[in-house]
């Protein structure tokens, strides 16, 4: 059942360097430069894909950001879904320096997954249904 009241509106992320960070989704990914300002005396930077926003900002006055050891409670991952040619995408990354954790794997008869992670290592599946 669906909640025509709810819709997805964006994932944020904190890095330490998140200019370097947006660069990333845009020369990697494809995404599109939005907003960009400062709030909390740390700069935040909007990347858009269609119908998807990645928010990354960086630590906060006053704030005090500590390293992720490992798997934890919480959010582990965030997914992108890949339109046209998965394989020729995935292959396109790799070509590009991406750091691939999972390569390209058919997950199931009509879904093809691979996860890849920024140079945060902040971990992103990528999708393909067919």
């Amino acid at each position: 059942m669906s909640n025509a009241n709810i819709l997805f509106d964006h994932v944020h992320l904190v890095c330490r360097d998140p200019k370097a960070e947006a660069q990333w989704f845009i020369d990697k990914l494809g995404g599109e430069m939005g907003n960009n300002y400062e709030i909390h005396g740390a700069p935040q930077i909007h990347v858009h894909f269609e119908g998807a926003t990645v928010i990354i900002r960086g630590q906060r006055t006053g704030e005090a950001a500590g390293d992720k050891p490992g798997l934890q409670w919480g959010t582990d991952h965030f997914a992108l879904r890949v339109k046209n040619n998965f394989d020729a995408f995935c292959e396109g990354l790799m070509n590009n320096g991406v750091k691939f954790t999972m390569e390209p794997t058919q997950f199931n008869p009509s879904t093809k997954i691979a996860f890849i992670e920024t140079p945060e290592e902040i971990s992103i599946e990528l999708v393909y249904k067919a």
